[in-house]
């Protein structure tokens, strides 16, 4: 059975920052493209960052670039999300996706694999 378990959100401060973790278990995802997204209330899911099954292609949202960084260690099956300079309209459930391809896709629908998802609150 393979899972993807999130960890590391929790209750911030505007500027401050948070690293999360998704690993991966019952496959390895070394080949395969993974991702983060997020959700906020009466908000469609977005694509935060994604990177590519050899970790050379990655990709941001407009609204996170300079502030967000996505890495893999595919030894560990994991995949990070770092977030600095977090901001209150970062509010929101992330959520980690893998999908079977190596190449970034930015539509949820593609993804065939989710975490149950770890809340992230910034305050002002």
């Amino acid at each position: 059975q393979v899972q993807l378990v999130e960890s590391g959100g929790g209750l911030v401060q505007a500027g401050d920052s948070l690293r999360l973790s998704c690993t991966a278990s019952g496959r390895t995802f070394g080949n395969n493209a993974m991702a983060w997204f997020r959700q906020a209330p009466a908000k469609d899911r977005e694509m935060v960052a994604a990177i590519s099954g050899n970790g050379v292609i990655i990709r941001y949202a407009d609204s996170v670039k300079g502030r967000f960084t996505i890495s893999r260690v595919n030894t560990k099956n994991t995949v990070y999300l770092q977030m600095n300079s977090l901001k209150p309209e970062d509010t929101a459930v992330y959520y980690c996706a893998a999908r079977l391809p190596a190449y970034i896709d930015y539509s949820p629908t593609s993804y065939a694999y989710w975490g149950q998802g770890t809340q992230v609150t910034v305050s002002s």
